[in-house]
């Protein structure tokens, strides 16, 4: 298929959601996008990539209208945890920030998910209170944060805890944490949304209830136990 069309197929979905970022219910904006591109498409002088650029067109516009309408390309807080756990079970691919008010780590990882949310939005990401998250909290054994878990297909494969594996420094770049997710195989853009890549396997162990600030594995993360 012509790479121009090929590329504005790929961007789509993130274009409907940088779209819906200035808007609430109005379709306009998604009509106008799938226009233009149809119209390309159109024009194109090879009648296969006519047939099957449309036929890819109309099946990237529905994926990406759901995506959007379960919350796909935003990064948000959910504060349900049934429907914390229905999101992990439930998404090909989802990334939980499970996060303090009081830990200053906590808000540096929410800047930087902020800017991957968009970009990856075959990916679902969402931030968690740990003290709302009891029953995950201890059953995925989570006591450092910030703490990510990454979900494919509704199974935990990976964490990221603290900032050790990012520098262990507070400046360190989006692309640094965009590069040990991507190892986990978690980040997925538009298309190829269920084609998994790496994955590492984590274990789960338990342990219990009430929240505190507690030591220290390096200078900055903060440990808890539950």
């Amino acid at each position: 298929m012509n790479n121009v069309i090929h590329s504005k197929l790929d961007s789509l979905a993130s274009r409907i959601v940088a779209s819906n970022d200035f808007r609430e219910e109005d379709e306009d904006d998604d009509d106008a996008i799938f226009a233009e591109l149809e119209a390309e498409i159109e024009n194109d002088a090879d009648a296969a990539v006519r047939d099957r650029g449309l036929e890819q067109l109309r099946l990237e516009m529905q994926r990406a209208k759901e995506m959007r309408e379960n919350a796909h390309g935003r990064y948000m807080e959910i504060t349900n945890e049934k429907e914390a756990i229905r999101i992990s079970a439930n998404e090909p691919h989802c990334v939980i920030h499970f996060y303090h008010s009081n830990f200053r780590r906590c808000e540096i990882m929410d800047k930087h998910l902020a800017k991957l949310a968009p970009k990856y939005y075959a990916t679902r990401f969402i931030r968690v209170f740990v003290e709302n998250m009891p029953w995950l909290v201890e059953k995925l054994a989570i006591k450092v944060l910030p703490c990510l878990m990454c979900f494919i297909d509704g199974v935990s494969k990976d964490r990221l805890i603290g900032f050790e594996e990012l520098g262990n420094n507070d400046a360190f770049e989006t692309a640094v944490l965009e590069l040990r997710l991507a190892n986990s195989g978690v980040l997925q853009k538009a298309r190829n949304a269920y084609e998994s890549g790496v994955t590492y396997n984590v274990s789960s162990s338990s342990n219990t209830r009430k929240l505190r600030r507690g030591e220290q594995t390096d200078q900055d993360d903060d440990e808890f136990d539950l």
